[in-house]
């Protein structure tokens, strides 16, 4: 049976982030630390189990994001950035950003040694929030929070990952949607060569605005060296902004 702090908390982070669950045993268990079960053995589960779908979860719907956001983008490249962005740094700046420490229940010597800031307490219990989310509403209602809370926030280049490795995003829409808000001119891909031997293809491409050529890039494909060449496009205007 869940006790009354269980539910309060449940309730309150329901009202403060607009969420409604059908199944509020499964919001309690997410919000459920061991060390709080270990206290109060009539409580019911904690979060171990729903961590593990939650993480599971997090990875289809940050998969499913990538894949859509970044059409141009190389299957290794969305690889490293679904792992930066799969990681505890990443989780906890979810579970700050909706402040899900001050839900959690924790037993007392969790309490008093700072569990509710801890990092890893945190990401946990991120995952298991999602997993509660996705039993109890289905993937939709996952992706949609995290579109509300962690998807919005990656486009302003924040740093991810515990190497501090910035976000890499996808540079030949950052310059069209430039050269479309600063200029009527047509911004067009032209392939100068194919060189090398088929098992290692390389491609040079220029990138033009109008009748310019503003970057050159280089790549294992033509995807690849696109990417490049726009993103010496949007170096070369960055230095001109900064009048370097």
């Amino acid at each position: 049976m869940l006790d009354k702090s269980g539910i309060d908390a449940a309730s309150q982070l329901c009202a403060d982030l607009g969420l409604v669950f059908a199944s509020k045993d499964l919001l309690v268990a997410a919000l459920t630390h061991t060390s709080y079960r270990n206290e109060h053995k009539a409580h019911g589960p904690d979060n171990e189990r729903l961590e593990f779908l939650g993480d599971a979860v997090l990875e289809l719907c940050v998969s499913r994001y990538l894949y859509l956001r970044y059409p141009d983008s190389l299957e290794g490249e969305l690889t490293r950035m679904r792992a930066a962005l799969v990681c505890e740094g990443s989780l906890v700046d979810l579970a700050q950003s909706v402040a899900l420490g001050k839900y959690l229940l924790l037993g007392r010597g969790e309490e008093q040694s700072g569990g509710r800031e801890r990092s890893s307490v945190m990401a946990d219990a991120c995952e298991a929030l999602l997993g509660a989310l996705y039993l109890d509403q289905g993937l939709a209602a996952v992706e949609a929070f995290l579109h509300r809370h962690f998807f919005a926030r990656l486009e302003t280049s924040m740093l991810l990952g515990s190497d501090a490795a910035r976000f890499r995003k996808d540079y030949k829409t950052m310059l069209q949607e430039r050269v479309q808000r600063e200029s009527l001119l047509e911004l067009q891909y032209e392939t100068l060569e194919e060189r090398g031997p088929a098992h290692a293809r390389e491609f040079v491409v220029r990138v033009l605005i109008g009748t310019r050529s503003v970057g050159l890039g280089i790549g294992r494909s033509k995807k690849e060296a696109e990417q490049e060449a726009a993103r010496q496009a949007l170096q070369g205007m960055a230095d001109v902004d900064s009048g370097t």
